[in-house]
């Protein structure tokens, strides 16, 4: 079958396109945490940590797009290596809210500059309002798919 006949055109499906921008942009983040030790979803944590400190280990998985097994595991990493602390027994229920250490905001700040610098390429050939109505189209096609 053609891809006349399955009714999508690669070279201007937004789906498609959207897919090889996200596979471009994770590898470039790649290429630019791996020097420094970090994964994709180790930053992520962090980032997170940042902007939302005290986050649960099911917050954070959900965050980052992880099972809450492969968030644990990343966080007892980061615990070991003094990036993360978390208190030993939970304040109340099961959570262990997750908090960065001096460490693990220093460690967060060379990476956040090596991703924003790979976003600052992305973004290189538009002006500021092409990048803020990408922005708003993109944030359109996440609320329009996942809204019921």
């Amino acid at each position: 079958m053609s891809q006349a006949a399955s009714g999508i055109e690669l070279a201007t499906s937004p789906g498609y396109l959207l897919k090889m921008a996200s596979s471009a942009l994770r590898s470039a983040m790649e290429d630019v945490l791996r020097p420094l030790g970090m994964t994709i979803t180790h930053y992520s944590c962090l980032e997170l940590l940042a902007q939302r400190p005290g986050l649960s280990n099911s917050e954070l998985a959900r965050g980052t797009f992880v099972t809450r097994q492969s968030m644990n595991v990343l966080l007892q990493a980061l615990q070991r290596e003094g990036l993360v602390s978390r208190p030993d027994q939970p304040a109340s229920g099961r959570a262990l809210p997750a908090e960065l250490t001096d460490a693990g905001r220093r460690q967060l700040a060379t990476a956040s500059a090596a991703v924003r610098a790979v976003e600052v390429r992305m973004l290189s050939g538009m002006d500021d309002a092409d990048a803020e109505r990408l922005t708003h189209l993109l944030r359109s096609c996440v609320m329009a798919l996942t809204t019921t």
